[in-house]
């Protein structure tokens, strides 16, 4: 009886919990878009949050099963990435970012983009 008042509890938190138009829902990442790089095959998307920095790379033609890869470092911390075959993104990849600088990397096929150290 209880389980019969708890599922139609939960589907209507569904709707709420991937609300559009956030960035959080089109990248995984949140925060505000702080950066994007375009290459050929996608873009570098950093995102920057008060505390944190986060990245994805993205497709331009999301579908076919490809290499790709992500890398976020903070300055003096160790990157964080995100390397596989994927159809449509890589990542998201977060590090810890308050006063730091960060640089990103992302690639698709044989095609990079690297960002220099930003967000200082």
């Amino acid at each position: 009886m209880v389980g019969l008042l708890v599922l139609p509890l939960l589907a209507g938190l569904v709707p709420l919990l991937a609300a559009p138009g956030t960035a959080q829902a089109a990248s995984g990442c949140s925060g505000r878009l702080a950066k994007t790089v375009g290459f050929s095959t996608g873009e570098l998307r950093v995102y920057k949050s008060r505390a944190h920095a986060c990245a994805v790379t993205v497709a331009k033609k999301p579908g076919k099963r490809r290499t790709m890869s992500v890398a976020l470092q903070a300055r003096g911390g160790r990157a964080v990435s995100d390397k596989g075959s994927y159809t449509k993104m890589a990542g998201p990849v977060t590090v810890n970012a308050l006063n730091r600088c960060v640089r990103a990397t992302g690639a698709i096929g044989r095609k990079s983009v690297s960002t220099g150290w930003i967000l200082c």
